[in-house]
This record gives structure tokens, C-alpha cells and sequence, in this order.
């Protein structure tokens, strides 16, 4: 039987671990016969190579990842490579319908208005293709909530959280709200709700929504995992991006 195995990144705030262990547990309920197991790429226990070390069977890693990056495409990579080679690395999570759903109930929960502006509230990357990933969130939310809808950041990208609610706030709507495009609470959750925004929805969190788009990168290569060939798609190792995800980009080859 293929084991799923998560691959989240790690914080030093307990709450984000916590909240990884409940999506954990979410996932494992959607499919109760598929093993499950939860790793992390620093800061928190346990690490990915443990969690690697523990699966049995065939493998695929699902990185509880929102956008691509750095460690989409080489730190996650690079690990699975050294402890576990013949496992096969999914699509990371976003951007995707399902995640705007999320995004959308959470935004309801806080409070949302039909007349408010919206910015999505992004970690942020040097990376150019995680910025892509974070603003093409941004169009699905706006698709979602029929009103448009800005990505914008905590750490690198442009624009700023603060710039993003600057613009905002010169337009004729009363209120601007945050969507919180993080799995967790945290560092960078905790700027958004510092930001000054009229109200941030809670982060995504252990959701259906969450486990059922996991299980759906899980189905896009568990065939390849259980050594079924796949009409029509290429091995994705852990060397290789899986189908539907942009190759790695030549700066971060170099890396």
C-alpha cells in the first residue's frame, strides 16, 4: 500500500506545528485505509527524513506547501532524495479552487462585507514563481468572491502588505479585509493581523476543502509511486517536478 507522507516547512511558534498535526488528522480521516505520515523541513519535529525513514511501501510526498520556491524545488527535493529515492514527489498545494473556498469560508467567519476591498495576505519569497503562485491565489479568491481581489506580502514581493492597504484604503470602500493565505498561525500571521487592516481571517487551517486537495496531488502520482506506469505523464521523482508544476527555474538549479 503507498503511504502518503506530508512535507510542511516548520516554525518555531508551537501553534503552527499544532495546527499541522490537526491537518494531519484530517487527511488521514478523508482516506482511513492509506497511511499517513507528517514530516517537516526544519524548526519543528519531526524532521521529513524521520518521517520518510518510518513510511512503508511505496511513497508519495505531498508538500503542505502554498506556493513554489526554494524549498518546492530544491531543500524538499534534496531531502527525499538522500533518505528516501524512490519516493515521488506531488505538486505543492496552491494555487488552486479548492484553497479559495477555504480562503472564502474563513473570510465569512471574520466578517466580511459585500462592499469591502480585499488583499490576499502572503508570506511572500524572493522566488519569482511563489510570487506568481500567491497573485494567481489572488485572481481565484476574486473569482470566488466576484470582487477583485490584490496579492499582497509580508516579507519579499511586491507590493508590500502596508503599500497594498494604503491603495486600498484610497478607494470609496468603507472597510479592507485580509485574507490570510498561511497553513498556520505564526510569525508571519501575526504581521497580518498587526497590518491594520479592518479584520484578517484565520489562517487555512485543517479544513475539508485542505485534505481533499491533498489527496488529489496524492492521486495525481500515486500510480507512478506503485510502479503503474501513466499514460500520458512522465515518472515524477523526487528529482522532477510533478505534472502540472513548472520546472525548476535555472537560478535555484545553481543554489
Amino acid at each position: 500500500m503507498t503511504t502518503l507522507v506530508l512535507a510542511a516547512h516548520g516554525a518555531r511558534d508551537a501553534r503552527w506545528a499544532e495546527v499541522m498535526d490537526r491537518v494531519a488528522a484530517r487527511v488521514r480521516l478523508a482516506r482511513p485505509g492509506t497511511p499517513v505520515e507528517l514530516g517537516f523541513l526544519e524548526l519543528s519535529a519531526p524532521p521529513l527524513a524521520e518521517a520518510l525513514a518510518r513510511a512503508r511501501g511505496p511513497v508519495v510526498v505531498v508538500p503542505l506547501l502554498l506556493t513554489g520556491g526554494y524549498h518546492a524545488y530544491v531543500d524538499l527535493p534534496a531531502v527525499v532524495a538522500r533518505a528516501r529515492p524512490d519516493a515521488v514527489v506531488a505538486g505543492h498545494l496552491g494555487p488552486h479552487p479548492l484553497l479559495a473556498s477555504v480562503l472564502a469560508r474563513r473570510l465569512a467567519s471574520a466578517g466580511l462585507r459585500p462592499c469591502d476591498t480585499v488583499v490576499l495576505g502572503a508570506a511572500g519569497s524572493c522566488d519569482r514563481d511563489a510570487l506568481a503562485d500567491a497573485r494567481a491565489a489572488a485572481r481565484l479568491l476574486a473569482v470566488r468572491l466576484s470582487r477583485p481581489v490584490t496579492a499582497a506580502f509580508v516579507a519579499s514581493g511586491t507590493p508590500p502588505i502596508a503599500e497594498a492597504l494604503d491603495r486600498a484604503r484610497s478607494g470609496p470602500a468603507p472597510r479592507v479585509a485580509v485574507a490570510s493565505y498561511l497553513l498556520a498561525p505564526g510569525f508571519f500571521h501575526d504581521r497580518l493581523k498587526e497590518c491594520g487592516a479592518d479584520l484578517v481571517s484565520e489562517p487555512l487551517g485543517a479544513d475539508d476543502d485542505l485534505a481533499a486537495l491533498v489527496w488529489a496531488r496524492f492521486d495525481e502520482v500515486a500510480a507512478t509511486a506503485a510502479g503503474t506506469p501513466c499514460r500520458g505523464r512522465a515518472r515524477c521523482t523526487a528529482a522532477e517536478p510533478a505534472a502540472g508544476q513548472p520546472s525548476v527555474p535555472r537560478s535555484l538549479r545553481r543554489r
